[in-house]
């Protein structure tokens, strides 16, 4: 099997010796992702839908870096701050995985900035559309 990784160029990337995305075989996953912009700047401060939809954007890239897309993604992991997000974070998270339906995981974490309300990893299996998976 081949192994692919992806590194995005966050701040702590090398330093971490962390990618964003690896891929082993059909089997790829990501790191937690939050809604920091490239630029450093957070997205939608203290907004739980708006960081989501960001969030899994960022995700559907990085996925994409390693040869996967978002029908692939089985497991979604979600770490809020508060509960008081999880409506946002649900409605963006069904908009987004419409008709793929992952097994879903959600608890209450604290993270490192201030207004950084969610954050997202996922676990994904590339596979045809009848689940079929080349190994």
């Amino acid at each position: 099997m081949s192994t692919q990784i992806h590194k995005a160029g966050g701040r702590f990337e090398e330093i971490g010796s962390y990618a964003r995305a690896k891929r082993i075989g059909p089997f790829v996953w990501t790191a937690g992702t939050t809604a920091i912009e490239p630029s450093g700047k957070i997205h939608a401060p203290d907004d739980g839908y708006a960081q989501t939809r960001y969030i899994l954007s960022r995700i559907k890239e990085f996925l994409g870096e390693v040869g996967a897309e978002m029908r692939h993604v089985a497991r979604v992991r979600v770490y809020l701050t508060d509960m008081k997000h999880a409506a946002g974070f649900i409605k963006a998270h069904g908009e987004v995985f419409k008709d793929i339906d992952p097994v879903l995981t959600a608890v209450t974490a604290g993270l490192t900035q201030t207004g950084l309300v969610v954050e997202i990893d996922v676990d994904a299996v590339i596979h045809d559309t009848d689940g079929t998976i080349a190994i």
